[in-house]
């Protein structure tokens, strides 16, 4: 299941992987909490109404929890593991949040004014990986 690896076909900078591994444990710990809490967090952390659709909210909100379960499993295998896709995968992080930037503070959560902690968390996690992709696609001098 897991093939041999890569680490030693990766050039770029070590810290990028480990920042990797850092995303890939805050992917982890949202998705227990969405997967495993009895209302995924959505009124105990985000503080949202839920109203009459509170189990279709708690569906979705467990339904994501699986994903970031399954996407930060990927994210620590890279940085543990096959560090070449080091870059790939930063990048896929760079895009996940910056539309979740965008939907949280533009289209869909703009709207409403209400911001969960994650909306917060993605204006300060841009950046780093933006930083850390750099790193990334820039050869490691011996």
């Amino acid at each position: 299941m897991f093939p041999e690896s890569s680490n030693n076909q990766y050039k770029g900078a070590i810290a990028a992987a480990w920042f990797l591994g850092v995303l890939g444990l805050f992917s982890l710990a949202p998705g227990a909490i969405h997967y495993l809490m009895p209302d995924g967090g959505a009124g105990v952390i985000a503080h949202l109404d839920m109203g009459e659709r509170a189990p279709l909210i708690i569906g979705v909100f467990a339904w994501m929890g699986a994903t970031q379960i399954a996407y930060g499993l990927a994210q620590l295998a890279v940085a543990l593991r096959y560090r070449a896709l080091t870059p790939l995968f930063l990048t896929l992080a760079l895009i996940e949040r910056s539309l979740g930037a965008v939907a949280a503070w533009i289209t869909k959560g703009g709207v409403s004014g209400h911001h969960p902690p994650e909306n917060y968390g993605v204006l300060v996690a841009l950046p780093l990986i933006v930083g850390f992709l750099a790193l990334s696609l820039t050869p490691r001098r011996r």
